[in-house]
């Protein structure tokens, strides 16, 4: 399941607006790329991978700070002890949240191609509502900085609290049971210290700035492949890596305050009763490992997934499970993780979750069908076991290709409950965006 985000411009949604120069955060090559390779000035064309590379700020040298050699277990380095204490409750209680300034120029670019005045108005909207920010690759921390710094001023300006919300997804074989999501690192190449180097220069962004408070959600999928996916070779042999990989991101981003939600998949994955347990203890085990970072809050469900918070009815594809959506998974999760001695906390996404029963099977998840906006972010969610509903997949950003010839191609996105004509991964799609809006439910 696809869910990085990509820092691109929507020059590439015209073709007569493409120039030969490519911009800032768009794509400039990888395999199967037709499209112009040469970056504007101040940007320059970095491979990320070998199905993408991007137009990013500055030399073409890729920053890193990792070993050379890849060891089996975490760094024996001594892990910065944090000066400070979270704050007892929600950590989003009191602090207002940042606008990703991207996505809202995304968003306002998506909008301007819109003919229907009323659709427009609706599409502007979705500019002023707070997403989640993806470090998808390391070419992309330095960014993170920009915004904190951005976030800082706002505050000190305003006299506001900030908080900045952000994604870290950059574990060595990423998404082990996709295609359409692979990542930037592998474990044979050394992926493993690539990663620490990646956690390293996040934390080195966030410690410049403890004005501004950081959610973060940690690496999506993952642990919930672990749960489900061992029989998939190259899950089983990421095993290590993750957790390795998991616990050395909990305890460097618990060192500079960070506020963590691991990602627990969703109703439809770990929802399953024969799952609650062993994903609990999973959880919990992880998080002993890591020394119980006191920033670890609990819980991500539902990202870049459509299911309901509360549904009123149960969708026909949930049959068996009566764990049919987000509500019923966290309070039958909840216990399991005290038990273990895990905070039962969770955040809940619902960006695109406005519209139910629209899937054909609920493993369905590439840019499906008749999908629009759901419940806005708020801490009025009706649970005490719910911190945030929030948005975290950025709508309007593609899940995977629909084309078949593409290296990247996913099988579930060419299913008949997938939208068609889907660019790559984390590219814009535009009738996709228009659709959400068109959608959205409550209505724009």
């Amino acid at each position: 399941m696809f869910k990085s985000t990509a820092f691109l411009a929507l020059l590439s949604l015209v073709p007569t607006l493409v120039s030969a120069q490519q911009p800032l955060y768009a794509q400039c090559g990888g395999i199967g790329w037709s499209g112009g390779t040469t970056c504007v000035s101040g940007a320059t064309c970095q491979k990320l991978n070998d199905y993408y590379s991007q137009c990013l700020p500055g030399s073409a040298t890729t920053p890193t700070t990792t070993p050379t050699t890849t060891p089996t277990t975490t760094p024996t380095t001594s892990v910065p002890t944090g000066t400070t204490t979270p704050a007892a409750g929600n950590p989003y209680t009191g602090y207002t949240i940042y606008l990703t300034p991207y996505y809202a120029d995304e968003v306002k670019a998506a909008a301007a191609l819109i003919s229907d005045a009323t659709q427009k108005a609706k599409a502007l909207k979705v500019a002023n509502i707070p997403t989640f920010t993806w470090f998808d690759v390391i070419a992309k921390t330095s960014t993170l900085g920009t915004y904190l710094a951005d976030a800082s001023a706002k505050g000190k300006a305003s006299g506001q609290k900030y908080l900045v919300q952000i994604v870290v997804y950059d574990l060595p074989d990423r998404d082990c049971a996709a295609l359409a999501s692979n990542g930037e690192f592998s474990i044979a190449n050394d992926g493993l210290n690539k990663y620490y180097g990646y956690i390293d220069q996040l934390v080195a962004q966030i410690k410049k700035y403890p004005d501004v408070r950081v959610v973060a959600v940690i690496e999506p999928d993952s642990l919930a492949n672990l749960v489900t996916n061992l029989n998939v070779a190259k899950c089983s042999g990421a095993q290590t890596a993750y957790k390795t990989g998991t616990i050395y991101a909990l305890k460097q981003l618990n060192s500079v305050g960070v506020y963590m939600y691991l990602d627990a998949g969703h109703a439809g994955w770990l929802g399953w009763p024969a799952n609650l347990t062993p994903a609990a203890q999973l959880f919990a085990q992880l998080y002993r490992d890591a020394g119980s970072p006191p920033f670890v809050r609990g819980l991500a469900t539902n990202v870049a997934n459509y299911n309901a918070l509360s549904a009123s009815s149960p969708d026909p594809v949930t049959q068996g499970n009566s764990n049919y959506d987000e509500i019923h998974y966290i309070n039958a999760l909840a216990p399991a993780l005290s038990s273990g001695g895990f905070p039962a906390h969770f955040i809940v996404d619902q960006g695109r979750s406005g519209v139910q029963n629209i899937r054909s099977a609920w493993g369905d998840w590439c840019n499906v069908k008749g999908a629009g906006f759901g419940m806005r972010p708020t801490l009025n969610t009706g649970s005490s076991l719910i911190d945030a509903i929030v948005w975290i997949k950025p709508g309007g950003e593609c899940d995977g290709t629909s084309n078949t010839s593409s290296p990247r191609y996913d099988a579930h996105c060419g299913l008949s409950d997938a939208a068609p004509n889907a660019p790559e991964a984390g590219t814009w799609f535009q009738s996709y965006f228009e659709t959400l809006v068109k959608n959205a439910n409550p209505a724009l």
